[in-house]
């Protein structure tokens, strides 16, 4: 059966490319009778809100995708861009569009392996990527709005969904193609029977504390030190005890600014760094060694994040220094997360539920991950991000790692408030979303007006340059 509503029977024993989940439920025979797609930005680069090393004017956008299905139930998806260049994003999704129209909820998730390699293996478009890319962008918000449609059609949010799930039907969503010298079927579905042991107790436990984070709102690196100060201050107030500081721009200033946080937080909260690509291996090896006195977790992207031997060099050298590397928002697909664990390239990942394949691969590297021993912490510095990614990491500690040792999720205090179902922080603890799907409807006035460039706030942007 799946999962614990027992709405629908399994077909055969351990899922193939070939087994398919038919579902008897009623509410799972929407047609999508068309997608739309719209380009979204938000003009944060105003207040430098987001800026680092290598992005240091980002305004966080979303190409904002709606499933609209012929029972008038809606799905809501997206993927996160960084303001010049989302149009290329809606481009991309318009051009996958062709292969969602016509399909009802019930074909594609009675055999969602086979559609996920629909939208990644079409034989003309795969070409652009493959599994890379922008066509991986607008793979993302297609997908992330079907499993937001299927959340909604079975009422529950998304991390339930998921928890709920059978594991059998579970692995039958993954696409293992290239990954099978690594995690098996078989492997995968061991690690997920092995959870459902006292999978209820993490469950009640997340519903009472949340999934501990992190902030990475306090300094971005436009911040001046007195915003850095204040906000750092409120932190502490509100409990925050983990901390992301940017560097990579000016090792003096970094040192200052590291000093600075370490001060305030004191020696027993955790403080990590993140350079977002900005050296080469053995720049950032040196760099990170003159900041190691201020006992950082982790130095995230410390150089290109397609350099996966490069990283391994960095992780072996800092490894004396008590020093992690962490990687994973950049991080192309499953393949590359796989290469990264082999290499002991990494000791945190960080996924991304908007650069990998939406939730399918997602729980690749998850299952991956565990195997590994690699603790999961999620990047979501971005708009959108953090709404989509606290459902991955609920289901992580429920239904697969079973562990919160050196794990936490990434908040970003920033637009928020244009979403029907915004995350909810206690005591820096995200609290499990209630309302059906996947978090990411927004408001349809945020929507219309910071449509790009049509939209209310562009047009006043362009008037006052």
């Amino acid at each position: 059966m799946t999962g614990r509503s027992g709405r629908g029977q399994l077909v055969g024993s351990l899922p193939t490319k070939t087994t398919k989940y038919y579902t008897t439920n009623w509410k799972m025979s929407h047609k999508i009778v068309s997608v739309s797609v719209r380009d979204v930005r938000f003009p944060t680069s105003l207040e430098q809100h987001g800026s680092d090393a290598m992005h240091t004017d980002p305004d966080y956008s979303v190409a904002y995708v709606v499933i609209n299905s012929d029972s008038g139930l809606k799905g809501f998806g997206l993927t996160f861009t960084l303001g010049k260049g989302t149009e290329i994003v809606v481009c991309a999704v318009e051009a996958l569009a062709g292969l969602v129209v016509g399909k009802t909820l019930q074909e594609i998730v009675s055999d969602f392996r086979g559609f996920y390699r629909l939208l990644t293996s079409d034989s003309q478009m795969r070409w652009l990527g493959p599994e890379k890319g922008v066509i991986h962008l607008a793979t993302a918000a297609v997908l992330n709005a079907v499993w937001d449609l299927w959340a909604r059609a079975e009422s529950k949010p998304l991390w339930k969904l998921l928890v709920d799930m059978d594991p059998k039907q579970l692995v039958s969503c993954i696409d293992f193609r290239y990954i099978t010298d690594v995690l098996t079927e078989e492997e995968a579905l061991d690690i997920l029977m092995k959870a459902q042991e006292g999978k209820q107790q993490r469950e009640d436990q997340m519903l009472r504390e949340g999934y501990p984070a992190y902030t990475t709102s306090c300094a971005w690196l436009g911040y001046s030190d007195e915003q850095l100060r204040q906000l750092c201050t409120d932190a502490l107030k509100s409990g925050w005890t983990k901390f992301k500081v940017k560097v990579g721009a000016d090792l003096e200033d970094d040192i200052r600014r590291c000093r600075l946080i370490r001060q305030m937080i004191g020696p027993s909260h955790s403080l990590m760094i993140d350079a977002n690509q900005r050296w080469d291996v053995a720049e950032a090896i040196s760099w990170v060694s003159s900041l190691a006195e201020f006992k950082p977790l982790w130095i995230e992207e410390p150089t290109c994040p397609d350099d996966i031997l490069g990283h391994a060099a960095i992780s072996k050298a800092l490894a004396p220094l008590g020093i992690g590397v962490a990687t994973g928002e950049q991080c192309h697909n499953r393949v590359m997360f796989k290469q990264f664990l082999q290499a002991s390239a990494l000791q945190f990942v960080q996924i991304d539920s908007c650069r990998l394949g939406s939730v399918n691969e997602n729980l690749a590297v998850l299952l991956m991950a565990h195997k590994f021993q690699v603790p999961v912490c999620p990047h979501s510095g971005g708009v959108g991000l953090c709404e989509l990614v606290q459902h991955l990491i609920l289901f992580d500690y429920i239904s697969v790692s079973t562990s919160l040792k050196n794990r936490m999720c990434e908040y970003v205090d920033h637009l928020h408030e244009h979403f029907t179902s915004p995350v909810v922080i206690r005591d820096a603890h995200y609290m499990p979303p209630k309302d059906p799907g996947y978090s990411c409807e927004m408001l349809e006035s945020s929507v219309k007006r910071h449509q790009y460039p049509e939209g209310e706030v562009w047009k006043l942007h362009a008037n006052k340059c």
